[in-house]
């Protein structure tokens, strides 16, 4: 058993919460965490009743504060939300990381995006850019990191806010996908999977996991998901031109501009069957199948107010 605090980074927020149901899980194993969060709200005040949780309010692009995060601790997990700082903040954890001498893992959230990526591309979005380049910068500095490379969530806004926006009004989903195929992954898989390693023995570092869901599929297929697990309408996809989603579905959720870039992106690479993958990471980790839509959408009615 882990006697040391593991760090915690994005424990607050983010799509489908990863960070804090990392955290939820490695409680569940007695394992004490250190939880660093960006703004000291009642999420933070929600972790401190929590046994077991320091909490440390600080900005993973300040040395000083990751430092202070890391001390004392032998395993990390580094995650955060979509931001144009992304790059600084893994530049800033691979320095302090390569400083602390005790540290044995640091698993690293990134995208499977990377995988199809070189240093010359140039279809992808701001976002995915910074994380191969995050990833090499962790590479780089020698720390024993593990990536952990999800599809896209299931909790992303293009299965949540924006197609149950369309479903609400007229029993659609709405995305400028034609009949491309994808492989969408829950986060609970993805935390569970990371867990998974923090809690491993002997740490498999330099290792890569690609997480998707159980099988590729087109979107009149994830339609029909959601019309089982819902029960009580039918859902159909309609295929949208991709301007034409942009204009009168994407815009209309007020995203800021870096992460309007990013979804926008995964939408137009969505078309061009760029997550037409499937891989055996989360099975062979975890010995089960991954979730599907239905126990997602099930959380999701769970956690509404």
């Amino acid at each position: 058993m882990l006697v040391e605090p593991v760090l915690v980074t994005g424990a607050g927020g983010g799509v489908g919460g990863v960070g804090r149901r990392i955290l939820e899980r490695l409680r569940a194993h007695n394992v004490p965490v250190r939880a660093l969060v960006h703004h000291d709200d009642e999420r933070a005040s929600d972790l401190r009743t929590m046994g077991g949780v320091e909490v440390l309010v600080g900005d993973l692009t300040r040395g000083a504060d990751v430092v202070e995060a890391l001390a004392g601790c032998r395993r990390a997990y580094f995650g955060m939300s979509v931001s144009s700082a992304y790059l600084e903040a893994a530049a800033t954890v691979a320095a302090a990381a390569r400083e602390s001498a005790g540290l044995e893992l640091l698993v690293s959230i990134s995208q499977m995006t990377v995988s199809q990526m070189d240093l010359t591309s140039d279809a992808e979005s701001r976002q995915q850019r910074l994380h191969y380049l995050a990833e090499h910068v962790l590479d780089w500095s020698g720390a024993p990191v593990v990536h952990v490379r999800p599809t896209v969530f299931m909790e992303n806004p293009l299965f949540t806010e924006v197609a149950a926006a369309s479903i609400r009004r007229d029993g659609t989903i709405r995305l400028p996908f034609g009949s491309a195929r994808t492989s969408p992954v829950a986060a609970a898989d993805v935390a569970e999977v990371v867990t998974a390693l923090l809690l491993d023995p002997a740490p498999r570092t330099g290792r890569v996991y690609e997480l998707t869901g159980a099988r590729s599929r087109d979107m009149t297929a994830i339609a029909a998901e959601f019309s089982a697990a819902l029960g009580c309408r039918e859902v159909t996809y309609v295929d949208v031109p991709y301007q034409e989603w942009l204009e009168h579905d994407l815009k209309s959720q007020g995203l800021p501009d870096h992460v309007f870039d990013h979804i926008a992106t995964m939408a137009r690479l969505h078309g061009e069957n760029r997550y037409d993958r499937a891989t055996n990471d989360v099975a062979d980790l975890l010995g089960r199948p991954p979730r599907g839509f239905d126990t997602v959408i099930k959380d999701l009615l769970a956690r509404q107010p």
